[in-house]
């Protein structure tokens, strides 16, 4: 895997392509109209300032903006929309209070500043970024011994008459780089000859967008220009970029020393440290996730940060639950070893290596057989059947770049579950559809069926957390999306079916009030939401409010006796 340092730096521009009504008579004539006014009017400063203006429009299922539009207000919604095309103006870093303190690394970061101002310059020649950019403490209740704001800078003015070297890139490595990161190598599509590390390009990216006459796809080009990042491997081990809100979660949560807490989806990590530092690093915090890779991040970030009390599995979040069939079994966890793909339960290591062995004995008949009937199928196999998943899928590929390889590697232990109220308190950070991430470019692909199901699989692993909480102990439910159907819904749905749970109020609270009310779809379906009273209790964060954050929501449950 190739380290950060070979990388394509990028810094200075993005030009994204946005959407166009297909070619027709009249389009063409308004087109030509354009160009020429374009052409007449250079000098005009309006007229320029339109042309470079980076002004990308979200949009939406149709379906969908209904529903969100019932759920927030037109004007709210149109706020939220816009703001969702944006990064944020400041990067959240949360500093590891075990190694480092608040002071000493915003002067570190002052440090790493004026040594790259000294090495390469400004890009546009504008101030200096040390006196653009601001680093200052949280002011945040709770937060400011380990909360730091890094404010951008931007957006600058980039002059086109000399055009600097351009790269093109997915769309998912663009919304990357609006965040503040760099351009890595799986993420570009095509480049300007001679491009180098280190160079300043110009970046750019295909949005694919609906036609404004519903006639195919079009795309247009505007320009405009990011937010300068920070470097994302400095101080590694003392500092983690991270999103407000979810450092907000982890506190919320509020884990005490010698608790037992669950992650239920952990991945990357960024909450599993911050509920190990909170609680200096004494007690047992479980992480589980149930890709192999993912794991293996997690592991990789608890040891960056020299935080010993994380445990990491690979496990499916839905099915947390140990679901035992033996009377006689009574360990709390039964957990095994992943190594080269092949799966050693250390409760049962006799039978595993039997099972090995039968199932390469097995593999190697069915092999024997295919060989026979080869010959027979060659012909029905000449001509290959491509599926319209395989289809949509190769779409996908081309469309975000190149991922990951499935597997990098390395040992994990696998786990088939937990006892039931087994833990003092859970986190599930739940799998969403993500529409409060931003900026985000493109947000077509999301129907009405596509959030349902969402839900759906979100009240499947919250049974889940419900079974594995003791008596007394914490739940903690966030997603990273405005979709009021995985958010107040979820609450909704919790405190009905589960009488013994209540919601509590958090701390910090930063966050506004949740949606109260209902909405009824077209299909007679009426999803329910907050009740009066119960909004103050939870926490909504809004993309457009004066926060400046993404989109997201914490609610805090407290389990009670559970036989009531």
């Amino acid at each position: 895997m190739k380290r950060r340092r070979d990388l394509v730096r990028t810094l200075s521009c993005l030009r994204c392509f946005f959407s166009l009504p297909k070619k027709n008579p009249n389009t063409t004539k308004r087109k030509r109209a354009m160009e020429d006014s374009s052409s007449s009017s250079s000098s005009s400063s309006s007229s320029s300032s339109e042309r470079y203006c980076y002004n990308p429009i979200l949009r939406w299922n149709p379906q969908v903006e209904d529903y969100f539009i019932k759920a927030y207000g037109s004007d709210h919604f149109s706020r939220i929309s816009k703001a969702l095309t944006r990064p944020s103006c400041y990067s959240c870093i949360r500093v590891n209070t075990l190694k480092s303190t608040s002071d000493a690394v915003i002067q570190k970061l002052l440090t790493i500043i004026k040594e790259e101002e000294e090495e390469g310059g400004n890009v546009d020649g504008s101030e200096s970024e040390s006196e653009i950019g601001r680093i200052s403490k949280c002011q945040f209740p709770g937060l400011e011994d380990y909360v730091v704001f890094f404010r951008g800078s931007g957006p600058h003015v980039i002059d086109y008459a000399r055009p600097p070297k351009e790269i093109i890139v997915s769309r998912k490595c663009a919304e990357a780089v609006l965040r503040g990161a760099q351009v890595y190598v799986p993420g570009v599509i095509a480049c300007s000859a001679h491009v180098e590390k280190g160079d300043v390009v110009a970046v750019s990216v295909g949005v694919e967008q609906p036609a404004l006459d519903g006639g195919g796809w079009g795309i247009g080009i505007t320009r405009g220009t990011i937010l300068l990042g920070l470097k994302t491997d400095v101080l590694e081990g003392e500092i983690f970029l991270q999103n407000l809100p979810s450092i907000v979660t982890a506190h919320a949560l509020d884990p005490q020393k010698g608790e037992r807490i669950l992650d239920m989806c952990a991945a990357p990590g960024g909450k599993t440290t911050a509920i190990a530092m909170l609680m200096k690093d004494e007690g047992e915090v479980v992480a589980v996730d149930r890709s192999h890779n993912k794991v293996l991040v997690i592991q990789k970030l608890a040891a960056e940060m020299g935080l010993n009390c994380i445990t990491a599995f690979k496990l499916d979040a839905l099915k947390a639950v140990w679901q035992r069939n033996d009377s006689n079994i009574t360990t709390d966890l039964c957990c095994s070893e992943e190594i080269d793909g092949v799966t050693i339960q250390s409760s049962d290591l006799l039978g595993s290596l039997v099972d090995r062995n039968s199932s390469i004995i097995m593999e190697g008949m069915s092999a024997e057989k295919s060989g026979k009937e080869s010959v027979s199928n060659e012909k029905a196999n000449e001509r290959t059947y491509v599926s319209k998943a395989d289809i949509r899928k190769n779409i996908r590929r081309i469309r975000n770049g190149s991922g990951r390889n499935q597997c990098n590697g390395g040992r994990v232990q696998n786990s088939k579950g937990f006892s039931p109220n087994s833990f003092d308190r859970v986190l599930l950070d739940a799998p969403c559809s993500a529409l409060g991430l931003r900026p985000r470019l493109f947000a077509g692909e999301d129907t009405i069926e596509s959030l349902r199901n969402h839900a759906k699989y979100q009240r499947r692993m919250f049974d889940q957390a419900v079974q594995l909480a003791r008596p007394g102990g914490i739940i903690v439910y966030s997603t990273c999306t405005i979709n009021p159907g995985e958010n107040e819904a979820l609450v909704r749905y919790a405190l009905d079916r589960y009488t013994f749970l209540s919601l509590v109020p958090q701390h910090p609270r930063i966050g506004g009030p949740g949606l109260v009310g209902h909405c009824e779809f077209p299909d007679g379906y009426i999803e329910e939401w907050l009740r009066p009273g119960e909004e103050e209790l939870v926490q909504r964060f809004d993309p457009s409010s004066p926060l400046d954050t993404i989109g997201f929501f914490i609610a805090k449950f407290i389990v009670g006796p559970k036989d009531a």
